[in-house]
């Protein structure tokens, strides 16, 4: 299939589908810190923060594989290795391992942030190629990623 099967000018949408791509390279690493923090988290905040960072990998595991289906809907293959991430990716590993449980939600804001910034993006470029599928999907997680922002900015007793 290609862009043009589901009424979309190839040549618009290229761009949208190279940073879909980034974007999903950027989820991994994302993903990736988030399950380390789960696997690792200890202290007062172990029971709150372990099953928060399990309900934020579980949805960016979902998400991961919603940004790699719409590649694919838009007519080209997702990125699929690790070097390819770790090379495309701004979001950069983290050690989790002996990291405070609030260095943690640090490390996960901050990563929201960078996806954040890379939706905004996303929805522009997504508006200018008339890519709505992508948009309203990006705009969905960048909602998720919103609101959970707030509330680990809020548990962390952050402005």
């Amino acid at each position: 299939m290609d862009a043009k099967e589901i009424s979309l000018n190839e040549k618009k949408v290229k761009p949208v589908v190279d940073m879909l791509n980034d974007y999903l390279a950027n989820y991994h690493m994302h993903y990736q810190k988030l399950r380390g923090c789960h696997w690792n988290v200890k202290g007062q905040n172990f029971f709150t923060l372990h099953l928060k960072f399990e309900e934020l990998y579980t949805n960016a595991q979902l998400t991961i594989d919603e940004i790699a289906e719409r590649v694919l809907t838009l007519g080209k293959a997702p990125h699929s290795r690790f070097s390819d991430y770790i090379k495309e990716s701004v979001i950069k590993e983290a050690d989790t391992i002996g990291m405070k449980d609030l260095d943690m939600v640090d490390a996960v804001l901050d990563d929201m942030s960078q996806l954040i910034q890379i939706e905004r993006e996303l929805l522009d470029a997504t508006d200018a190629a008339g890519d709505d599928g992508s948009n309203d999907m990006v705009n969905r997680f960048m909602q998720f990623k919103e609101k959970n922002t707030w509330m680990l900015r809020s548990f962390a007793g952050k402005k």
